[in-house]
């Protein structure tokens, strides 16, 4: 029998599952089918902190990991950025760490990533090494490549979250705003309250529409259907933070090794047992477990 052993977890920070942390894969926060429940554990207000802290965190890594792409890609041309090179790989990866780090926010398992380690020393291998590998243009393509579109996406879904979240408060302050305030268009006519809608020719005039919020049972209307609003946007808000937070895992963590399966097989011990074991006299004989 094969006395191999099997094969061992990979060592946390090489990219490998560590035995006791949970699936990568699995969400931190739960869409549950009651939009109260919803409302009141942590799903909507976690997601909302990942997405805010996205718009401040991912913009800065954004700042700085396209400076490090784009000096990187003018010193590539001299010898002279040779040593620069490795600081800028260096910049791109503590960038995608950062990320890395955010999405225990929203997934329940940590996301590692995996580096090529140079196969020798000197300044020329470890630049060579970090430029060729695949994982730090994966860190570039989150990075950098897609800033924009999570970025707009981020700040439309936080935007309108907040906006209903403000409305439910309605009742406590509509009475503070003065001048042309309103979720809409009134024009140049002074107003004393909040303008909901579309009003061309002043909150009281002709061909308006949409609801003028300037006493309490108005206040009370449109803080109920703000908070309906509320309840049922907390699914887009949460779906959104984990969309974000699975195409960050898809990029930041190392690709799927498709043989994995076939390798713990091959290197673990076999089912079966000797196939020709040996008799006492010395002579061995062909054992078939449907023929013994």
């Amino acid at each position: 029998m094969s006395t191999r052993p099997a094969a061992q977890p990979g060592r946390p920070g090489n990219g490998a599952a560590h035995p006791a942390d949970p699936a990568p894969d699995s969400p931190r926060l739960r869409l549950r089918r009651n939009p109260l429940r919803l409302a009141v554990s942590a799903g909507p207000w976690a997601a909302a902190w990942y997405l805010l802290s996205y718009l401040l965190v991912g913009s800065v890594l954004f700042a700085a990991g396209f400076a490090a792409a784009t000096a990187a890609a003018v010193l590539a041309v001299t010898l002279a950025g040779v040593p620069l090179l490795v600081g800028l790989a260096a910049v791109l990866r503590g960038c995608a760490n950062v990320e890395r780090g955010r999405l225990a926010i929203v997934l329940a398992g940590p996301v590692r990533g995996r580096y090529r380690a140079a196969p020798q020393p000197g300044i020329r291998a470890e630049v060579r090494t970090r430029w060729r590998d695949p994982a730090t243009w994966r860190d570039v393509a989150y990075v950098v490549g897609l800033w924009a579109p999570l970025f707009i996406l981020d700040l439309v879904v936080v935007t309108i979250w907040l906006v209903f979240l403000a409305g439910i408060t309605l009742p406590i302050w509509y009475w503070a705003p003065r001048g042309n305030a309103g979720i809409g268009y009134a024009n140049e006519t002074q107003v004393h309250g909040v303008v909901l809608g579309y009003f061309p020719h002043g909150p009281r005039g002709p061909g308006g529409i949409g609801l003028y919020v300037d006493t309490l049972p108005k206040a009370l209307l449109a803080a109920a259907g703000f908070l309906i609003l509320f309840l049922i946007f907390n699914y887009v808000l949460v779906a959104t933070a984990r969309a974000h937070a699975f195409a960050a895992r898809a990029l930041l963590r190392p690709p799927a090794d498709p043989l994995a399966v076939a390798k713990d097989v091959l290197a673990g011990p076999g089912p079966l047992g000797p196939l020709n074991p040996a008799l006492p006299n010395g002579t061995s004989q062909v054992h078939h477990p449907d023929l013994s």
